[in-house]
């Protein structure tokens, strides 16, 4: 008997089975492998500016699922996490439809910038109107063209810039379709996050669409622990849709992630040279020493503590720092024992075992 809560993942897919799939105008068969540029209005050169989409359909209906990256143009692990994806062969025994965006924000991504050219954050920007600026037209398009086509989704993203966060997924965990896409993701944590306004999530949750948002790495920054994670978990989720066979059944235990319901951060006292004392992952105790604060010359050191208990799940990675910038997130997990054992067996797992001696184009990234 099938999991009720997989056949509610599945219920809208049904509605959607026998209409054709368009995106742009172009209409995408069942069986084919189409790439889509999404005109997104010129540069002030003249010179046409798109999004660029790859359509991936399997020849019976199924699940629509649209996997999007780099909204915010710096945060590129995402960029190579669909790369790698496409590239599966795997996605020959595909059942459904791959929707993917590698490149969401172009602009933002051309100028090596979080933000579109008028500074906008586009993930405050959706659902957007195609008469409003040109945040709020670019996320017009992205939602008339690949969410409103969809019947599930995953955002692709990283830490801000100077920034990293441990490989996690946040979702809204009240709602059980997203729990039974999240737990299937594999990663050790979870954040039950509330909805942003203007974020493609909240835009997303009201068309009644499940999305998870995975967060790994830093910006402009590859992380090969992070890329490989993603491209697993959105297998994974992928299964978990029957959108794709069930895979081999791995020697280890399968672990579940545990989910926080509140994280905090700890900001710098003064400003100064930042000396961090712990990585990513590591079970923080209560005043627990995190970092050390300095003037340049040594004469003050003001030590930087946790106030709470829980794990580092982002951090930053600039030393010079100002009063009040933010330096560790801590989430907050009722058993820290118990994360602290999922963390490190996710790193175990996900880390490159050896570092090839020839040429290979899919070789790790270090």
């Amino acid at each position: 008997m099938q999991n009720p809560i997989v056949q509610k993942l599945k219920a809208k897919v049904d509605l959607m089975n026998d209409l054709e799939l368009r995106i742009n105008d172009v209409s995408i068969p069942l069986g084919t492998r189409m790439n889509i540029d999404l005109p997104v209005g010129q540069l002030y050169t003249h010179a046409p500016m798109t999004m660029p989409v790859q359509v991936v359909r399997g020849k019976e209906p199924g699940p629509r699922l649209f996997v999007s990256a780099a909204i915010h143009g710096d945060e590129i692990n995402g960029v190579e996490i669909i790369r790698r994806l496409l590239k599966l062969p795997t996605l020959k025994k595909l059942r459904g439809t791959l929707i993917a965006v590698p490149i969401v924000n172009v602009h933002g991504l051309i100028n090596h910038s979080r933000y579109l050219p008028d500074r906008r954050d586009l993930n405050r920007s959706f659902p957007g109107t195609d008469k409003g600026s040109l945040a709020g037209r670019l996320a017009y398009i992205f939602m008339k063209e690949i969410v409103a086509k969809s019947t599930h989704g995953i955002d692709l993203h990283t830490g801000a810039i100077h920034r990293s966060n441990l490989p996690q997924i946040r979702a809204n965990m009240d709602d059980p379709q997203n729990e039974a896409l999240a737990h299937a993701f594999d990663v050790p944590v979870i954040i039950s996050s509330t909805l942003r306004d203007g974020s493609l999530r909240e835009a997303v949750t009201e068309l009644g669409i499940p999305m998870l948002l995975y967060e790994a790495g830093e910006a402009l920054r590859f992380d090969e622990v992070s890329i490989r994670a993603g491209v697993k978990g959105i297998v994974n989720v992928m299964r978990l849709l029957e959108m794709l066979p069930p895979g081999r059944v791995h020697k280890r235990k399968h672990m579940d992630p545990v989910v926080a319901r509140s994280s905090f951060w700890v900001r710098a006292p003064k400003s100064g040279i930042l000396r961090v004392m712990v990585p990513l992952g590591t079970r923080i105790k209560k005043d627990m020493l995190l970092g050390v604060i300095a003037d340049p010359f040594g004469k003050q050191d003001l030590q930087v503590t946790s106030n709470l208990s829980g794990i580092l799940v982002g951090r930053t990675n600039l030393p010079l720092v100002n009063e009040g910038d933010a330096l560790f997130h801590i989430a907050r997990f009722e058993d820290i024992r118990e994360i602290e054992a999922k963390v490190d067996e996710f790193q175990e797992e996900h880390t490159p075992e050896f570092l090839p001696t020839t040429p290979d184009p899919e070789s790790p990234i270090v």
